[in-house]
């Protein structure tokens, strides 16, 4: 396996991950490897905006929204010609 030194890095950057890491509860450098390898996971095309959010939302029972009742009768666009 390799090793990888990080110069010059930030002490709140620092301090940043070594809490996202207890919060997950692992060591700072079992913390960088899963971001890394996270970082560089393909798995193919990621979802668009739409999609990640419906997503997101659906496990936490979702968002079932009904369009508007119309008022007015639809009409064609007026293009210039």
């Amino acid at each position: 396996m390799a090793a990888l030194s990080i110069r010059d890095l930030d002490d709140s950057v620092r301090e940043k991950l070594r809490q996202r890491a207890a919060r997950h509860g692992r060591s700072m450098e079992a913390e960088i490897r899963a971001i890394l390898t996270e970082a560089v996971d393909d798995d193919g095309p990621r979802p668009d905006l739409f999609s990640a959010l419906t997503e997101r939302f659906a496990r936490l029972g979702g968002v079932d929204l009904q369009p508007p009742a119309r008022n007015t009768p639809t009409r064609a666009a007026d293009l210039p010609e």
